[in-house]
């Protein structure tokens, strides 16, 4: 079964996309729009405090007449943070997102953020793998496929 480490090894586009914490929705909406990605990490200096994405926006600025150019994304994002490990299995990640209602989760290694994982790659990444698993047994049913 893969895990989150091999997410990101094979999707080095996962890198990390940040706003600072005294910036503005506008801000994030920015960084969001220029890495393509629906998320990112709101830091403090070196650390970061929590996690802003394109749902806290829909459901949070201009539908509850905020503008996202005046709204400080501190006031939005999300400061208690599900997160895991590399070692985490793509199908814990999938069952955390399920259980939370989230599509975003950090990975922390150290003590540290090393990327962010969505659910749109961990499904890739999943598929994949049946793929693979279909195609092998395939082949031992039909005897093919076998170095001689």
């Amino acid at each position: 079964m893969a895990i989150v480490r091999k997410v990101l090894l094979e999707n080095p586009e996962s890198k990390l996309f940040t706003v600072d914490v005294s910036g503005t929705v506008l801000d994030a909406l920015q960084v969001m729009k220029s890495a393509d990605t629906g998320a990112v990490l709101v830091s403090d200096g070196h650390k970061i405090v929590g996690i802003f994405t394109e749902r806290d926006y829909t459901r949070n600025v201009e539908v509850n007449g905020r503008e996202a150019k005046n709204t400080p994304v501190k006031d939005l994002m999300t400061k208690e943070m599900v997160m895991v490990k590399p070692e985490t299995s793509v199908q814990q990640c999938i069952n955390l997102m399920a259980r939370y209602h989230i599509r975003h989760l950090p990975v922390i290694e150290n003590e540290k953020v090393i990327g962010v994982v969505s659910l749109r790659k961990l499904a890739d990444t999943l598929l994949a793998d049946h793929k693979e698993t279909i195609a092998e047994l395939e082949n031992y049913i039909m005897g093919t496929g076998f170095a001689q």
